[in-house]
């Protein structure tokens, strides 16, 4: 879509028709040269203004819509004796000049009170502006406001690993900033085969810049900072993008770009997942790709596309392809109904796109190397998360924390509570259809219908089912294998549905102030429509739990007395994607420390290039305590259990062990490392043993 259909599309074909094709209207201009909507009224394609009725007269060729320049120049030509030479402009009697110059003198008083009268609107514009992203901002407090009590000490109700997993790929920014670590891998856990950072989200994009934060307050406060600046952030950023190029009413931008912001799946990734709703680049990314079709820059706008491009990539590279496939799709729904605008939109689009290419390319190239083909690289996810798919119940089931939803009844619905990817509610889904149905005359309206269905069905997984009964195959099962989808979770597909829902209602709420009704009964009926849309789906805080603290021993750098640069911490239990506490201890010294284990993704067997899974090389040792820690029975172990445990801990180089007081079972635990390496003692708030005369290489 151009960035003329773009807005084209508040008339209906019908309304295009009718227009004379002789008479293209354009949107009012004010006094600042600008339209309504705060776009450029000529000059190049960033102005959707400049050429609204080029597209709503049926993509009619983009010269109807000339600049105000090259119009005054034509008038010019085509009266040449209203251009005088300045020779004979000289040559005007002294009355006549005099006459001249009160003309310009009233001309640019005009043009003064013009100035004066455009800068209230602008500043009326800003405030609005303003006032929109605070709303957005308290939300997102509102939404975060459970975690904010506590950050340390708060963590998401059902799954501690994901943010432990954040806080440590934050503390590894700080490193990269203070002491110019390797940006792209890390062994400070995993040790000492590592960790492939380009294949796990480290969220450098995020965490570099957050670095002051993490160190005065540590990363505990940054992931919260995170997620309440990414909610509020994508919210006003799809706000922005659609109140100037998309819609003019900005109670109907405001509505999108809530829904964008705020939807379920949006609050489903919140306690978890920082770096997938992070999303506020991609309302200008997607609105570059449609300037691009009509640009008269390419080149720059392709320089543009790319460096946004990159940023996002170091933000979470899955969102970024599901916004080239969104963009993708939705263009040819729109080639398909209008075939005859490719032929103005293929030049420019591919000259900005190469050019796109070929510099984030370039940007991306090494960073990429490394994910594909570095140390620990994998090659697809486990069979277990490829399969995450949608019920088709959980589009019309509301969200978990939500006003109407309800944990107990999703449960069969999403893959788990961190991937409800849908879950719009029935008065939602039944007001999108009726949305379609209503604006259906529309090109965009038709585009962005093609555009959801389509990912909402690649959503469903490789099996289709209703209330966790199988009905039939999904697409996705042909798609699956294929280069890079085979990393992608499928489920997460409706996040596309999610933002096309989201402008439909902005489209809507647009388009209703031309119903031809009283103008307070329009008000009661949009406020009417949008409380039964939204309330049920309404966002409630997130459920938070109490997690240990960190250990003393940690804070108090005890520790340090006794591990060394090339040795090892080894938290028990072993850290893994169950048992993340030693991730936070490690975090919260700014990873000063190496472990071994952790929750993140690598090959299988630790072997580069294989599928993926979640954590390291199968462990003896760490399987055996994983086991203790969650049953409190204590094995009785045989002399070849134990010299694996210790042919283990060497190949860690462990230096100390560290269980605390207060771990689950803590004393089973600890009888049954000292079957392994001997009696341990108490040292502040944690059981030490001092391993490193059994570890030490030569022994």
């Amino acid at each position: 879509m151009t960035p003329a259909e773009t807005r084209a599309e508040s008339w209906s074909e019908s309304d295009a028709a009718a227009a004379p094709a002789s008479e293209p209207v354009a949107p009012p201009v004010d006094a600042g040269g600008r339209t309504p909507n705060g776009g450029a009224s000529a000059d190049g394609a960033d102005a959707p203004g400049a050429t609204v009725a080029t597209a709503s007269a049926g993509a009619a060729p983009a010269e109807a819509a000339a600049p105000a320049g090259k119009a005054t120049a034509s008038a010019v030509a085509a009266d040449p004796e209203a251009a005088a030479p300045a020779g004979k402009a000289d040559a005007a009697p002294p009355r006549a000049a005099a006459s001249t110059g009160a003309a310009g003198a009233a001309a640019s008083g005009e043009a003064g009170g013009a100035d004066g009268a455009a800068r209230p609107r602008r500043w009326g514009r800003r405030r609005q502006d303003l006032t929109v992203f605070g709303f957005f901002l308290l939300a997102a407090v509102w939404v975060t406001s459970q975690i904010w009590v506590d950050p340390a000490g708060r963590v998401a109700s059902l799954y501690s690993s994901d943010p432990a997993q954040v806080q440590f790929f934050l503390a590894h920014s700080v490193r990269v900033v203070l002491h110019g670590e390797f940006p792209f891998f890390t062994e400070q856990f995993n040790y000492p085969d590592g960790v492939n950072l380009m294949a796990n989200t480290a969220i450098l994009a995020l965490g570099i810049p957050m670095v002051p934060v993490t160190l005065l307050f540590g990363p505990a406060v940054t992931f919260v900072v995170l997620v309440t600046l990414a909610l509020a952030g994508t919210a006003s950023a799809w706000y922005f993008v659609l109140s100037r190029h998309v819609v003019r009413s900005p109670l109907a931008a405001a509505v999108g770009g809530w829904f964008c912001g705020f939807s379920p799946a949006m609050l489903s990734h919140a306690n978890w997942h920082p770096n997938i709703i992070s999303q506020f680049l991609l309302p200008f990314i997607v609105w570059r790709v449609l300037v691009i079709t009509r640009s008269r820059r390419p080149w720059r706008d392709g320089v543009l596309l790319a460096l946004m491009v990159t940023a996002q990539a170091f933000i979470n590279e899955e969102i970024l392809l599901f916004t080239a496939l969104a963009c993708g799709v939705f263009l040819l729904a729109v080639l398909a109904q209008r075939p005859q605008l490719w032929s103005a939109a293929w030049r420019p689009l591919a000259k900005a796109l190469a050019t796109c290419a070929v510099l984030a390319g370039a940007l991306l190239a090494y960073p990429l190397y490394i994910q594909f083909a570095g140390p620990m690289a994998y090659h697809g996810l486990s069979d277990a998360v490829r399969d995450y798919g949608n019920d088709i119940a959980a589009f019309f089931a509301p969200g978990s924390p939500t006003i109407g939803g309800a944990e107990r009844a999703n449960v069969n619905l999403a893959p788990n509570y961190s991937e409800e990817n849908a879950f719009f509610g029935w008065s939602l889904s039944l007001i999108a259809v009726g949305i379609v149905a209503w604006l259906r005359r529309e090109v965009l309206v038709r585009a962005l219908a093609a555009t959801g269905m389509f990912f909402a069905v690649l959503s469903l997984g490789e099996r289709v089912s209703w209330w966790d009964r199988e009905l039939i195959t999904g697409p996705w099962e042909w798609l699956v294998r294929l280069p890079l989808l085979d990393a992608v979770v499928p489920t997460r597909f409706g996040l596309i549905t999610s933002v096309v829902i989201g402008i439909l209602l902005a489209l809507a709420v647009e388009r209703s102030r031309t119903l031809p009704v009283q103008p307070r009964t329009l008000r009661t009926l949009t406020v009417a429509g949008l409380v039964l849309a939204l309330l049920p789906i309404a966002p409630m805080p997130l459920k938070v739990t109490s997690r240990p603290a960190v250990p003393e021993f940690i804070t108090a750098d005890r520790w340090r007395g006794y591990v060394g640069p090339d040795q090892t911490l080894v938290p028990i239990p072993v850290p893994n994607m169950g048992h993340t506490h030693g991730m936070r201890w490690a975090a919260s010294t700014n990873l000063d420390f190496k472990i071994p284990g952790g929750y993140f993704l690598a090959p299988r067997n630790g072997n580069t290039g294989d599928p993926g899974r979640f954590g390291g090389r199968p462990s003896g040792v760490g399987q055996l305590l994983e086991e203790v820690a969650s049953t409190g029975r204590i094995p009785k172990l045989d002399d070849r259990q134990r010299r694996r445990a210790l042919d283990e801990l060497r190949h860690w180089r462990a230096a100390i062990l560290v269980l605390p007081v207060g771990q689950h079972h803590s004393e089973q635990l600890r009888r049954t490392v000292e079957q392994v390496v001997g009696p341990g003692r108490r040292e502040l708030d944690v059981w030490v043993w001092d391993v490193r005369a059994l570890t030490h290489q030569s022994t």
